[in-house]
């Protein structure tokens, strides 16, 4: 992840309920499906990953398409199915555009990862 994104304290229960915590509904696991199945790609983990490492925290797709063997075309559709699902951000300047990773998605992410503190017995 790019050494400039601050994110929260995921362990802080305000932050993110992880998966030990109160059981999901219907709805937000519906949409924790949908992130889940965005990134079950390996192209777009690999998109992911680059631009959240980007220097400046974000990455412009003509640096982003050198990379794969795969058309441009190929590369926007993986790259929308990444914004669809929440984890990036664009912005178009002149004829690029620039992406950007949404913290607080990667940390709802971490967040629901986290273990619960165990208790002396």
């Amino acid at each position: 992840m790019s050494k400039l994104l601050e994110l929260d304290d995921v362990t802080d229960p305000a932050c993110c309920a992880p998966l030990s915590g109160p059981t999901l509904g219907e709805e937000e696991a519906a949409e924790l499906a949908g992130v889940f199945k965005a990134l079950s790609d390996p192209v777009r983990l690999r998109l992911l990953n680059m631009i959240a490492s980007a220097e400046g925290g974000e990455a412009c797709v003509c640096d982003l398409t050198g990379s794969f063997e795969l058309t441009a075309p190929t590369i926007s559709h993986h790259l929308k199915v990444l914004r669809q699902a929440g984890l990036i951000d664009g912005e178009r300047r002149g004829t690029w555009v620039y992406y950007r990773v949404v913290p607080e998605r990667l940390t709802r992410l971490a967040g629901l990862f986290a273990l619960p503190a165990l208790t002396p017995a």
